[in-house]
């Protein structure tokens, strides 16, 4: 049987085709159309899934698909997706009913997740944490390849561990979350507010890599807090490997100054968790989809 996939991003909307192997045969890319609202998107997604029944031979297949933000178990309906015309109305009902077969809907750091450990940096490990580091923090636990999703379904919401009673008010109304600290977004606003100064994070790092004295100390903060947050994880769930991805990943430094202080504020003398970038890009999503698909 084959594995269909599809993953609902802010940007762009992507599907994939997997054989029993979990080889790819099939993966296209296209945007997600915000502009045309609910109904646009819904009929983009279907005309993608038409494409990839059409390139499989209509074989009998599973679908998954990932989306930003999660379903709601008391509403049935997303709720906290970066792309705001989902929230409150997709729901699962409404794609089967699209596209006439069943589906699994899961939040897109899962797929991440699962994708890295089956398939990626973490195959062959047990116990699998995966970070999404990007506008937002979001994070998977997968144990021995199966999902952990928890009694309500919170199991990996890394990003709203609050890390500091006095930090920056978070959407979801606590202080100091982990999302406002060192996610993409929560950077660039920490620096605006400090230095009255709005720029990038990419123009952030690349200040602070030439000694810029001021984006020196903020990115010094932000491995602080990153080796805070990542230390808390690790005393409480103590994983076999951390698998980082988004778009902080590929900043190098974590894997350096971040790991040290994150072996600096583990509980403990004898810290072995490897913290490492992860292996499938940004298709992890779509192929993380695809797996748990029904």
């Amino acid at each position: 049987m084959l594995r269909f996939g599809l993953d609902l991003g802010g940007t762009k909307t992507e599907g994939a085709v997997l054989d029993s192997k979990r080889r790819v045969l099939f993966r296209e890319r296209i945007p997600t159309a915000q502009d045309q609202g609910y109904e646009g998107i819904l009929r983009n997604l279907s005309g993608l899934y038409e494409r990839m029944k059409k390139i499989s031979g209509d074989r009998k297949h599973t679908l998954g698909i990932g989306t930003p933000g999660t379903i709601s178990l008391k509403t049935g309906r997303l709720k906290n997706s970066n792309t705001l015309c989902l929230n409150g109305k997709l729901r699962k009902r409404d794609l089967e009913r699209i596209f006439s077969h069943p589906v699994t809907l899961e939040n897109d750091a899962n797929c991440f997740a699962v994708a890295e450990a089956v398939m990626g940096a973490g195959k062959g490990k047990g116990r699998v944490f995966g970070v999404i580091l990007g506008t937002g923090c979001g994070g998977g636990l997968v144990e021995n390849g199966e999902m952990i999703r928890g009694l309500q379904g919170l199991a990996g919401e890394w990003g709203h561990m609050a890390i500091d009673p006095a930090g920056p008010l978070c959407y979801c109304g606590a202080r100091g979350c982990v999302e406002t600290l060192i996610s993409g977004g929560g950077l660039e606003n920490l620096y605006d507010r400090k230095y009255k100064q709005r720029l990038g994070l990419t123009a952030i790092v690349d200040a602070a890599r030439k000694n810029n004295p001021r984006a020196r100390k903020f990115m010094n903060t932000f491995f602080l807090n990153f080796g805070r947050a990542m230390a808390n994880l690790i005393n409480v769930l103590d994983p076999d490997i951390v698998v980082l991805g988004g778009g902080l990943s590929n900043i190098r430094e974590l894997y350096t100054c971040g790991v040290r202080q994150t072996k600096r504020q583990v509980f403990g003398d004898d810290f072995r968790t490897p913290i490492v970038k992860n292996k499938l890009g940004d298709s992890a999503g779509v192929l993380g989809a695809a797996i748990l698909g029904i």
